[in-house]
């Protein structure tokens, strides 16, 4: 039996995944929305990066290597749904929360205390440190203290 991550509550089950879908070696995950403000972030910061399918019913993202997880808030002022359903089938596959090594959150801080909900959410079910917090698209300030934040985390 494995502890899961279904609609931000834990739930203890057999492990879930696509062991069909496709595999990466990346140390840096992350999911993104239609809005990609997630990704543009993402591709600032110049490393090597695997996006998650946008889609559910797309195959699961497989990590074959410890991790950062880099993840948008959903659910506004409510914080309900906090974690894209994305990010929970991904870390639904027992592997894939094995890797999970720390998380990095992007939020809107219009949303007050759900602001980077997601990212805190997943790191305590998972037992990672939240690395860092960002707003929608993150500065230049942002992009450059995770770039070293990176490179520090690694060595």
């Amino acid at each position: 039996m494995s502890t899961l991550i279904v609609d931000d509550q834990v739930t203890s089950a057999s492990p879930v995944g696509d062991a069909e879908g496709p595999v990466t070696d990346a140390p840096l995950i992350y999911f993104s929305s239609v809005s990609d403000n997630t990704h543009r972030f993402v591709q600032k910061l110049g490393v090597p990066a695997a996006r998650m399918p946008l889609l559910t019913k797309e195959p699961t993202l497989r990590a074959t290597r410890p991790y950062v997880l880099v993840l948008p808030t959903y659910g506004g002022i409510t914080g309900k749904g906090a974690v894209p359903r994305q990010v929970v089938k991904f870390l639904n596959d027992e592997q894939n929360r094995v890797l999970l090594r720390g998380v990095i959150g992007a939020g809107n801080t219009n949303f007050g205390e759900t602001y980077c909900l997601a990212a805190d959410i997943v790191a305590a079910k998972c037992g990672v440190p939240v690395l860092y917090r960002f707003e929608v698209m993150g500065t230049s300030e942002d992009v450059d203290r995770v770039t070293t934040g990176l490179e520090e985390f690694w060595t």
